[in-house]
């Protein structure tokens, strides 16, 4: 027969507590998501006037401004390239990541220490951007996707996490395939990364939410809008108010004014959804990934 626990006061008092914070905590995180996605719904006109929160469409639903947004090639042209450069710095950064982990977590490594006070050393202090900007130049990067891809592949943060998580695989099965024969690249791939997906998965994460909400390095080592990622155009709709090549025709003064309010929120959904719809498949592995890469240091 089960025994039934009582709750306290104290414990009931708690409990309510807890629940009103978290309420509270998930709609200040909630808020300024869903007003937004609102504000994308809603009548131009009468976006144009509103001032406060909104928590509904107003006057009547339109997608008139994800029309406009999915008509503008310029979107369409970041859109693309930032998936190109979300996909090959993950990809390329993952990979790098995971080498550099394997090699540090060797114990009979002989250089581990010193490359391990290298790697952290660049945590703390950093070239700085004119030598970095001088650096790309003098590898003819300007105005090269290369530049977007290539310098954040590496990252000391990444590497130390994937080394730790590695040290917390039994040597014994490391042991236990050379026996069989196995080299590094097939304990690697055979063994590490199966057992590690948790962490890698965290990483993925870490590495495509990075580069897709980046517009700094683009900014400054681009200068052809065809390259362009998706975050600049939005930059330049949001903070310099410039939402002019979205619009076309003998009408487009008049319809940028009225439309300029719509356009910025729809962009802003169209900017941050694809991150938004992955994430859940990926959080998961976000709380055990990033568990098992600081436990063990």
């Amino acid at each position: 027969m089960a025994i039934v626990q009582r709750k306290s006061k104290g414990k009931i008092a708690f409990d309510i507590v807890n629940y009103v914070l978290l309420t509270l905590i998930a709609l200040v995180c909630v808020m300024p998501i869903w007003h937004v996605m609102m504000a994308s719904l809603s009548a131009p006109a009468e976006l144009q006037l509103n001032k406060g929160l909104i928590l509904w469409p107003l006057g009547q639903s339109t997608l008139k401004g994800y029309e406009l947004v999915f008509e503008n090639p310029s979107i369409m042209v970041g859109y693309k390239n930032t998936i190109i450069y979300v996909v090959l710095q993950t990809a390329l950064g993952i990979l790098c990541t995971i080498i550099a982990g394997y090699i540090l977590a060797h114990k009979t490594f002989v250089f581990k220490g010193f490359l391990m006070f290298l790697i952290t050393f660049t945590m703390m202090f950093s070239g700085g951007l004119i030598p970095t900007y001088m650096v790309i130049k003098n590898l003819g990067w300007i105005d090269n996707r290369l530049a977007l891809i290539i310098p954040g592949c590496m990252n000391a943060f990444n590497i130390i996490i994937m080394r730790t998580s590695i040290q917390g695989i039994p040597d014994s099965l490391e042991e236990s395939a050379k026996l069989d024969g196995a080299g590094d690249l097939t304990i690697l791939f055979r063994i590490i990364i199966p057992l590690d997906k948790a962490t890698i998965a965290v990483l993925i994460l870490f590495m495509a939410v990075a580069q897709w909400n980046s517009w700094f390095n683009a900014m400054i080592y681009l200068k052809s809008r065809k390259l362009f990622p998706l975050q600049l155009i939005l930059r330049e709709i949001l903070i310099q108010n410039d939402v002019t090549q979205v619009f076309y025709g003998a009408d487009a003064a008049s319809r940028t004014d009225i439309y300029k309010p719509l356009v910025r929120y729809c962009t802003t959904i169209v900017a941050t959804l694809p991150i938004l719809c992955i994430y859940p498949f990926i959080q998961k592995y976000f709380v055990s990934g990033v568990m098992i890469g600081s436990l063990k240091g």
